[in-house]
């Protein structure tokens, strides 16, 4: 991430006198990284990063704060707070996301593209029944999820996203033959976002979000492209009901990995802050 992105992100906020969320997180990447040294600048108020899971501690300087950092999911949990950030992918939250559950941790998830498999979904539903617990979806790189959310519940007649990345966006995917030969906006694909998000997993937990807030993973159209005309991750929202219509683009700024914007990690580092703060807007 950029040094000025960095700035924006960590500027430290004064701290109140409320008792500090410790919080664990999973993956130290693109995602969680900046998360944490935001977290330890004091961005997100009295909130801590106790612990960092990641499969190769050795590989990652030493998170900020004095957070242990391990490959041992034992120690993991036993170090971290109330809630778990997943920041870790989609492997990372199918192999951790229902012990931290069972553990009786809130889960707060960055790759809701895996939810695309219904059985995964199903069963970390029910490890937070069973425990009294939640999985939160932040917003990340999309936007209005709450204008989404509240038309559902009145009734949605139609819901359609269209993604924009530059071609070594879809490095890795699917579509990489052909983004990477693409010379002009070229069509990855178009359909149901269930199976967009299994083409796309690692680029399109946008999409995931957008359709669990709304109409559904099969009901959520989607259409994706590789785009050398643009500079900058771009969704296109439109839906209507019975609340009216909504249609807004966000242009985001690719962190470090193309795949992910840095709006991410500031996404989760707002929804950490709703949860110590004593005035939250927007739920």
């Amino acid at each position: 991430m950029a040094d000025g992105a960095l700035d924006t992100l960590t500027q430290p906020t004064a701290r109140g006198s409320s008792p500090t969320l410790r919080v664990g997180l999973i993956g130290y990447g693109a995602i969680g990284r900046p998360l944490a040294e935001a977290v330890a600048a004091g961005r997100a108020g009295p909130v801590q990063v106790s612990a960092v899971l990641v499969r190769e501690p050795s590989r990652y300087p030493a998170p900020p704060g004095g957070a242990l950092l391990t490959a041992d999911p034992d120690a993991f949990l036993a170090a971290a707070g109330a809630l778990v950030v997943e920041a870790g992918g989609h492997e990372a939250l199918r192999q951790y996301g229902e012990a931290v559950l069972r553990s009786g941790r809130d889960l707060m998830v960055v790759s809701a593209g895996a939810f695309a498999d219904d059985a995964l979904l199903q069963r970390l539903q029910d490890a937070a029944r069973a425990t009294g617990r939640q999985i939160l979806i932040p917003s990340g790189a999309i936007a209005a999820l709450d204008v989404i959310s509240a038309g559902a519940v009145g009734g949605l007649d139609e819901v359609t996203i269209t993604t924009r990345k530059p071609p070594a966006a879809w490095k890795g995917t699917a579509g990489e033959a052909q983004a990477l030969a693409a010379t002009a906006p070229t069509l990855l694909y178009e359909g149901p976002a269930r199976a967009g998000v299994a083409l796309f997993p690692q680029n399109v937990n946008v999409a995931a979000a957008l359709a669990l807030a709304g109409v559904g993973l099969d009901a959520t159209r989607m259409r994706v492209y590789a785009d050398p005309t643009v500079t900058r991750n771009t969704h296109e929202v439109l839906a209507r009901g019975a609340f009216g219509q909504v249609s807004f683009t966000l242009q985001n700024v690719p962190s470090e990995n193309p795949k992910t914007g840095r709006i991410v990690a500031m996404s989760v580092l707002k929804a950490l802050r709703n949860r110590v703060a004593p005035l939250v807007v927007g739920l």
